[in-house]
C-alpha cells in the first residue's frame, strides 16, 4: 500500500490524504501502527463514536457532512418537494448507507422523502460505462419524483451521469438536479459541454473568503503556475481542494517550526498539530479532539449555461441569506433560473402529457350516485365529487398544464387505494373517506365534506300531544316566571291604585277580583278600568310593552308549531339497538362494517350491507333493518330526499370526511380546495350536486320546534320588575311623608304622645286603606286636635262613617272626609 511504502521507504513524519473518508480510515489504520499523524481532507456523515479510540493519530481538516446534508434537505424542504431520487457512486468501500439514513432522517422533518436510491459502480467495474449509466437512468423514467440529489460522486463518474442523464430525457422542464460538495467543488474541472447539461441545477460549495490578501496572493501564484504547467485547461482558479491541501501544508510546516529540533516524535508532531490555530485560505484552523472546529457555511450555487452564479449562503446558524452575514431570507423564488427556462418551481415529479396523460381511479359502483356517477355506455362521469374536481382542475391548470383521464374501477375502495400506492393510477377522485389506515400509505387533499357517522332511522307523527300543544311555545320554566310578572304587576298596579281609584276599593274579594280582572284583560288590551295613579301608568306602558313581545312571540311559535308537521324518530337510542338484537344496514362497499362491529360493539351477525341508497328504503319498509349507519354526506343526501320518512339522528361519531387521494398533486389540490371554499364555489356545488330544488327541504324534517325559554326573554322580564319595584318604592315614599305630614298637623297644641310601634304602624295601614287624610287649614287645627284626641278613645268614629255597616254609602263627614289632592296621583 502507498501509505505503507511512505512511512517506511521515505520515513515521513506526516500523511495527508485526498481520498474518501473510507480510503482515510484505511490510511489511519496505517498511521496508527506507525504512530504517524494522518490529516483527512475527507469526513464521515455521522462521527464514528469509537474514532478517537481506533484512530489516535487521524486528524480532519473538513468540515463535517452532516451539515451539508441539513442543507440539502433544507432546499427540498423549501420549494415544497416530497419525494427525491438519491444517486451515489458505490464505492467498493461502502459507508454510504450513513449519509442515506441521515438524508431521510432530515427529510421526513419536513414530510419529504427518499423514493428511489440508485448506486452507480466505479466506472473501473463496468464495461461499457456509457450502457450501463444508461439503462441506470432510463429507470428512472419509472419513477414519479424528477428530483435528483447527487451524494458523492467522482469527476469522472458525474461528467458520464450528466450526460447520459440529458440523453434519456431526466434534465428537461419540471426536473431538479441537487449536487452536494463533492460534484459542485469540481464544476470548474468539468468540461463547458457537459455542465450545460444540467442548466438549471442547484449545487452546494463549502464558502471561503476571496477578499483577503493572503488568498489574493495564493491566487495569483496557483493561476500562473497552473497555466504554465496545463496550458491547455480552460479554468485555472484554485477551488476548496487547493486551498485545504495548502492549509493542511501549512498545518505540518508551523508544527514543525514550533518544534525546532531535528528529533522530532510522532507524538510531539500530533499534539502540536492539534493545538494549531490559525486563519487558513479555506477559514479558520482550530482542531479539537481531532476535528476541525469551523462553522460550516455552504454557498448555493446555480448553473446557468456553461457556467454557474452564487444564489446566496446557507448555514445551521442563519439558514438562507442573500449576503453572508445576513439573517434568514427567502432568496430563491426569482433568483433560479430552472431546467427548461420555466418560470415556476418545478414541481418535481414526472408532469402528465397528451401522450400520457394522468390517470385517474374513480369507483364505478357507489351507493349514492349524486357523489360519483359513471354511465357505462359513454363512459360518462358525473356526481358532486366529479365536478368538484372539474372546478379544481381550473384552478391546478393556471399554474402548469394538467392533462388527465378518468378510469372507472369496480372494486373496493381499500383496492382502489392499493392501486394508487402500487402506480397503477396517479390519483383518485370520489367519495374517498380519510382514515388514519389509509394515510400511511396515500397523501390526501383537504377534506371537502363534514366529517362523522351518523345513524339514520324512520320518523313518526306526534299526533298524541296535540291536546296540550297550546303549551309547547314556551317552557315550563318560562310559563312560572310569566305567571309571577303577572301576579307581581297585578299587586303593584292595585297597590298604586287603591289609595285613590275608587274602581279598585270595596271588600277585599272585589278588589282582588278587580286588579286579576284588569291586569288579564290586559293581556288583550282589552281593559276598561280608567288609571289615575302617573306611576301605575308608569308600571303599564312597560307592562303592556312585555304583553305585545309575548303574545307575538307566542303566536308566531304556536303557528310554526301547528303549521310544520312534527315528526319523532322511531329509534333514539344505539345501546337499545344493541340490547334488541335489531338489524342495521350500513354501506356494503365501505369502512363502515369494521366501525360498527370494533368501535360501536354491534355484533357480526346484526349488521347487514345494503348495495343502494334506493334499497335502504325499501328495507326500512319491509322490516327488515331498524336503523342505518351512514357518513355525514351521505346521511343528508339520504333525508333530503326521504325527508318525511326518516331523520338523522345526532351527535355523529367523528371522521375524516371525504378527500381527493394520491402524489404528487395532494399539496396542490390542498390549496385549490381552499380556494374553492373561500370563494364559495363549493358550497354552490353542493348545493346544486347533492340538494337539488326539487326535493324537499331538509328543514321540514326538524324533529321539534324548540319551545321559547327564559334565556330569550329574561331581560325584558328584569326590566318589567325592576319598573315596577322602582314605582312601588317611590309610591311608598310618597304615602309615608303624606303621612309624616298628616300626624305633625293633626297634633296640633295637643300634648305629643309617643305611641307603640304597633300602633304607628296600625295607623299608617288604616292612613292607606282609607286613601288618606286631607290636610286642615289654620283655622281648623283645633278641631283636628280635638279629633287626634278622639281618635284614641274611638278609630272608627275619627277616620270616616262610609267604614261603619250602618252607612256603607254614606258620603264622608265635614271633618273626615275623602280627598284626592294633586299629590293623590301619583
Amino acid at each position: 500500500m502507498a501509505a505503507n511504502e511512505l512511512i517506511e521507504a521515505n520515513e515521513v513524519q506526516a500523511i495527508m490524504t485526498m481520498g474518501t473518508w473510507q480510503e482515510a480510515a484505511l490510511v489511519a489504520e496505517v498511521g496508527n501502527k506507525a504512530q504517524t499523524p494522518v490529516l483527512s481532507f475527507a469526513s464521515p456523515a455521522v462521527m464514528p463514536p469509537s474514532r478517537s479510540r481506533n484512530w489516535p493519530f487521524l486528524l480532519q481538516i473538513a468540515t463535517n457532512e452532516t451539515e451539508q446534508i441539513k442543507c440539502v434537505a433544507d432546499i427540498i424542504s423549501w420549494f415544497k418537494w416530497r419525494k427525491i431520487i438519491a444517486i451515489y457512486a458505490d464505492e467498493a468501500y461502502g459507508g454510504d448507507y450513513k449519509v442515506l439514513s441521515l438524508l431521510t432522517e432530515s427529510l421526513q422533518q419536513f414530510g419529504s422523502e427518499i423514493e428511489y436510491i440508485l448506486a452507480l459502480p466505479p466506472l473501473s467495474h463496468l464495461i461499457d460505462p456509457k450502457e450501463a449509466l444508461r439503462d441506470e437512468l432510463t429507470k428512472l423514467r419509472e419513477k414519479q419524483s424528477r428530483v435528483f440529489v447527487v451524494l458523492h460522486s467522482s469527476l469522472s463518474l458525474a461528467t458520464h451521469l450528466f450526460s447520459e442523464a440529458k440523453d434519456v430525457g431526466l434534465t428537461g422542464r419540471d426536473t431538479v438536479w441537487i449536487l452536494t460538495e463533492s460534484v459542485a467543488s469540481l464544476l470548474d474541472t468539468i468540461n463547458s459541454s457537459v455542465i450545460s447539461s444540467i442548466e438549471g441545477a442547484i449545487g452546494i460549495k463549502t464558502y471561503y473568503p476571496e477578499e483577503n490578501k493572503t488568498y489574493q496572493d495564493f491566487f495569483m501564484q496557483f493561476r500562473r503556475i497552473f497555466r504554465s504547467n496545463y496550458p491547455d485547461e480552460d479554468n485555472s482558479e484554485p477551488g476548496i481542494h487547493a486551498l485545504r491541501a495548502y492549509d493542511g501544508m501549512t498545518t505540518i510546516t508551523n508544527a514543525l517550526e514550533k518544534l525546532q529540533t531535528n528529533n522530532i516524535t510522532s507524538k510531539a508532531l500530533f499534539d502540536t498539530i492539534l493545538s494549531s490555530n490559525f486563519s487558513g485560505l479555506s477559514g479558520e484552523i482550530p482542531f479539537k479532539k481531532g476535528v476541525l472546529l469551523q462553522n460550516s457555511t455552504f454557498t448555493i450555487i446555480n448553473v446557468v449555461g456553461k457556467r454557474y452564479k452564487e444564489l446566496g449562503y446557507w448555514s445551521r446558524e442563519l439558514g438562507f441569506s442573500k449576503e453572508r452575514n445576513d439573517k434568514g431570507t427567502n432568496i430563491y423564488d426569482d433568483m433560479v433560473n430552472w431546467p427548461g427556462d420555466i418560470r415556476r418551481v418545478p414541481k418535481g415529479w414526472a408532469m402528465p402529457t397528451d401522450a400520457k396523460r394522468m390517470r385517474i381511479g374513480s369507483p364505478g359502483r357507489t351507493s349514492f350516485e349524486k357523489f360519483v356517477k359513471v354511465t357505462d355506455d359513454s363512459k360518462t362521469y358525473s356526481g358532486f365529487c366529479i365536478n368538484l374536481f372539474v372546478e379544481m382542475h381550473k384552478i391546478l391548470e393556471q399554474s402548469y398544464p394538467l392533462p388527465y383521464e378518468f378510469v372507472q374501477y369496480n372494486g373496493t375502495y381499500n383496492d382502489l387505494i392499493e392501486h394508487v400506492i402500487n402506480k397503477t393510477f396517479d390519483a383518485v377522485v370520489g367519495d374517498i373517506t380519510i382514515l388514519a389506515s389509509r394515510s400511511k400509505y396515500v397523501e390526501f387533499t383537504q377534506p371537502f365534506t363534514e366529517s362523522g357517522l351518523s345513524m339514520v332511522v324512520p320518523v313518526k307523527s306526534e299526533d298524541s300531544q296535540k291536546a296540550w300543544m297550546f303549551m309547547k311555545p314556551f317552557t315550563l320554566e318560562m310559563w312560572i316566571v310569566t305567571g309571577a310578572v303577572f301576579v307581581y304587576t297585578m299587586l303593584v298596579v292595585w297597590f298604586l291604585e287603591h289609595h285613590s281609584n275608587p274602581e279598585f276599593r270595596g271588600p277585599f274579594k272585589n278588589q282582588l277580583g278587580t286588579a286579576l280582572w284588569f291586569t288579564y284583560s290586559s293581556l288583550f288590551f282589552a281593559h276598561k278600568e280608567k288609571i289615575q295613579s302617573n306611576l301605575a301608568r308608569m308600571v303599564l306602558v312597560v307592562w303592556f310593552f312585555v304583553v305585545y313581545i309575548l303574545t307575538s312571540s307566542y303566536t308566531a311559535s304556536l303557528t310554526s308549531t301547528l303549521t310544520f308537521q312534527k315528526l319523532q324518530p322511531d329509534v333514539t337510542d344505539i345501546d337499545w339497538l344493541k340490547r334488541s338484537n335489531s338489524i342495521v344496514g350500513y354501506d356494503g362497499n365501505s369502512f363502515v362494517n369494521d366501525y360498527l362491529i370494533n368501535v360501536l360493539q354491534f355484533k357480526e351477525d346484526n349488521i347487514r350491507p345494503v348495495a343502494t341508497e334506493h334499497d335502504y328504503d325499501w328495507q326500512f319498509k319491509n322490516g327488515r333493518i331498524k336503523a342505518a349507519f351512514f357518513e355525514l354526506p351521505y346521511a343528508k343526501v339520504f333525508t333530503n330526499k326521504y325527508c318525511t320518512q326518516y331523520t338523522a339522528i345526532y351527535p355523529t361519531f367523528t371522521l375524516g370526511g371525504l378527500g381527493f387521494k394520491g402524489s404528487p398533486i395532494a399539496a396542490d389540490a390542498f390549496e385549490a380546495i381552499l380556494t374553492l371554499s373561500e370563494n364559495g364555489k363549493l358550497r354552490k356545488i353542493e348545493e346544486k350536486s347533492l340538494y337539488p330544488s326539487g326535493e324537499c327541504s331538509t328543514s321540514q324534517t326538524t324533529l321539534e320546534t324548540e319551545s321559547l325559554s327564559l334565556h330569550s326573554f329574561w331581560g325584558l322580564y328584569l326590566i318589567s320588575g325592576a319598573t315596577s319595584t322602582i314605582c312601588f318604592l317611590l309610591f311608598c315614599f310618597h304615602v309615608l311623608k303624606k303621612f309624616r305630614k298628616y300626624e305633625n298637623q293633626s297634633d296640633g297644641s295637643a300634648t305629643p304622645t309617643e305611641d307603640s310601634v304597633w300602633i304607628k304602624t296600625k295607623k299608617l295601614g288604616q292612613y292607606f286603606h282609607n286613601g288618606g287624610i286631607k290636610i286642615p287649614d289654620r283655622n281648623t287645627a283645633a278641631v283636628f286636635a280635638q279629633q287626634k284626641t278622639d281618635e284614641r278613645i274611638s278609630p272608627r268614629v275619627y277616620l270616616s262613617t262610609s267604614a261603619t255597616p250602618e252607612h256603607p254609602h254614606a258620603s264622608p263627614s265635614t271633618e273626615i272626609e275623602m280627598a284626592q289632592t294633586s299629590d293623590d296621583k301619583m
